[in-house]
């Protein structure tokens, strides 16, 4: 169990921000973010509009100034990686904070004295900040978060950056445009948020160094190639990886064309590209804050496919209504709040960035969740360097095509079509994308599911869950309710049905048999549970051997039974879990009408509440089946009550 598993009880995401373990993190990160865009928006307008320098031309500094600040990323990531698995995070934060100081004296230098060679030379420093941070503070998560807490977390890490670069962005704007004193502006800016994000850091709590014997490899080639081969390990985990990269390729894509957005095809002023930057960021932090709750406070992956949905639809359809509507030129904010088409633009955008927010945090708390401690800094640290190789193919894509004059609408419809086969490669290559997907549409809209003592299950190792079986879709709720896949024991008969065998497959899912129909199968699938065990997975079997004919607990098969004692044979104390389905009886999935099940889809009603309880697992000695029984009835509703609901 997670040491603060039972040492922070956390009733929501925002209590969080209440505790010292978390919300100096968070503060940290935050100013951290303000100030990188503050700095980068204050020198981009003091190239673009306020001075002139022969070696830079105005049209591309703020190209240049990303692609300074991305560098780091590329070349210094493995190597970050390693410092943070190999030293204590707290202490790391607290130095990395200490020299974003230094590099902000260094900027105010930079900045009163307009030396632009130094601002550059400042600007990379910030990114090579970022790059030593970033492996740091999303492996400090899941080492001080437990996994119902983590993605909570990481819904508000998310909803912050994208508030403090807002921020950033807009604050280093308005200072930099004094025309006196903007530059003495910003440099008192970027120094106090530095030395309040220092002494953010400086109130982490600490946490134990993740390999402190780890060798450093200095040599940034070799090291970024390793990495790279580390992260492939876990393939979840790699497409993951790749999944977030690809939303900083999108991301990149539309925050890059926000200007010319409202320029060239609204017809407006400044004041409409800073709205839709807003807009943008709203959603993307709503959209973290709500996977929290919309996931049960679970990692939920199954958020991901209707993420990257949404996100191709309203990319889509901005795309076309700025294709297909000519906006009047010059119109002021105020004129185009009367267009309907603006508004239309404007939900596309935040309904995208919403749908970006579902997609993006699920995987965040995955990867941090299936990262081996030893290695997880450095498996960050490979996101990072894919996140700035899609990033500059990002730019580079976007160039190339305004270069072929295609419209920034044209490029909206492009980038959601792209998106529809990002989204059906990391989805179909990984079925637990999808098949969480199934689970979550099935316990929340086809049902009003409740799982009670869900702490009960294990986020790692070996366990046995044992449960009634009331209908076809038991495990789709099982699943909903796990932390982690499981694998089930399904009767073969249920591998016949059109759609459910086709799930039950994807979910490799064992068939059984009766031993006496096929002694063969029922061999076969003790014998692949049981090393299924021994690999330190989870497996779910149904005692009683089939689906009950009149919702009370049928008797107990020994196939239970022979598992534990080959898995015990073989040296593997298996805990037994015990769990029970309430008020699913009389369901459109149940057998209720001459044995048979799946008639009469509304015969109940639409969204019914049901229930899953889960007892306390139990080791030794290895439990009987009168015990099982025992256990599985006091966990269900009393079953003549449930016969009369129905």
């Amino acid at each position: 169990m997670h040491p603060s598993q039972t040492s922070h009880p956390t009733d929501s995401q925002f209590a969080l921000l209440k505790q010292r373990r978390f919300a100096p993190f968070f503060w940290t990160q935050f100013c951290g973010a303000a100030n990188d865009n503050l700095l980068k928006i204050a020198l981009t307008i003091m190239l673009t509009y306020q001075f002139e320098v022969a070696w830079l031309a105005p049209n591309i500094a703020g190209l240049v100034i990303g692609a300074v600040f991305i560098a780091p990323f590329l070349i210094f990531s493995a190597t970050s990686g390693q410092i943070a698995d190999r030293f204590e995070k707290h202490t790391l934060m607290v130095w990395v904070k200490r020299i974003e100081v230094f590099i902000m004296l260094l900027a105010t230098v930079g900045l009163i004295s307009t030396q632009f060679p130094l601002l550059l030379g400042c600007i990379f420093l910030m990114g090579l900040h970022s790059t030593v941070f970033g492996p740091v503070k999303y492996a400090y998560l899941p080492q001080t978060l437990n996994e119902r807490e983590l993605t909570g977390g990481n819904g508000l890490v998310e909803m912050g950056t994208f508030v403090a670069i807002l921020l950033g962005n807009v604050f280093g704007s308005l200072l930099i445009a004094q025309s006196t004193y903007g530059a003495q502006f910003v440099s008192v800016a970027c120094v106090v948020l530095a030395i309040i994000g220092w002494r953010c850091a400086s109130q982490i709590p600490q946490t134990a160094a993740s390999t402190p014997s780890l060798k450093i490899n200095f040599n940034p080639w070799s090291e970024t190639c390793h990495t790279l081969r580390l992260a492939r390990e876990n393939i979840v985990v790699f497409r993951s990886l790749l999944g977030i990269s690809w939303l900083w390729f999108f991301g990149a894509l539309f925050l890059s064309q926000f200007p010319s957005l409202a320029k060239d095809v609204l017809h407006a002023d400044a004041q409409v590209a800073t709205l839709l930057l807003v807009v943008f960021s709203i959603g993307i932090g709503v959209g973290s804050m709500l996977c929290e709750a919309l996931s049960r406070r679970h990692v939920e992956l199954g958020l991901v496919p209707i993420g990257a949905v949404g996100m191709s639809i309203f990319s889509i359809d901005a795309g076309w209504v700025t294709t297909q509507f000519h906006f009047a030129s010059d119109t002021p904010m105020l004129g185009l709040a009367q267009v309907d088409m603006y508004w239309r633009v404007l939900m596309d955008l935040g309904l995208m960035s919403f749908c970006a927010g579902l997609f993006s945090v699920p995987m965040y708390a995955l990867i941090q969740l299936r990262s081996p401690q030893t290695h997880r800094a450095r498996i960050i640290a490979a996101n990072n360097i894919l996140n700035a190789l899609f990033m500059i193919a990002s730019a580079v894509i976007a160039g190339v095509l305004l270069k072929l004059n295609v419209s920034i609408g044209a490029l909206f419809i492009l980038t959601g079509i792209a998106n529809i086969a990002v989204a059906a490669y990391i989805v179909l290559l990984t079925p637990e994308y999808l098949l969480r997907l199934i689970a979550w549409l099935t316990s929340h809209l086809m049902y009003r599911f409740q799982v009670e003592g869900e702490s009960h299950l294990p986020i790692k190792g070996a366990a046995l869950l044992i449960c009634n079986h009331v209908s076809y879709v038991d495990a789709l709720l099982i699943m909903a309710a796990s932390p982690r896949p499981i694998i089930f024991l399904m009767d073969h008969n249920i591998f016949k049905l059109p759609v459910l065998g086709w799930i039950f497959r994807l979910a490799k899912a064992i068939p059984v048999a009766p031993r006496a129909q096929n002694e063969s199968v029922y061999l076969a699938a003790i014998d692949a549970a049981v090393n299924t065990l021994a690999a330190g997975e989870m497996v779910c079997i149904f005692p009683e051997g089939s689906i009950t004919r009149d919702g009370a607990l049928q008797p107990m098969k020994p196939g239970v039974i022979k598992i534990l004692d080959q898995a015990s044979a073989a040296g593997h104390q298996v805990p037994v879990i015990p769990m029970g389905l309430s008020h699913l009886w009389g369901s459109f999935f149940s057998r209720i009408e001459n044995g048979t099940a799946m008639r009469r889809p509304f015969r109940r009603g639409l969204y019914n509440k049901v229930t899953l309880r889960v007892g306390p697992p139990h080791t030794e000695p290895a439990p009987q089946l009168a015990w099982m029984e025992t256990q599985i009835r006091q966990l269900m509703v009393d079953a003549s009550v449930v016969a009369t609901r129905s």
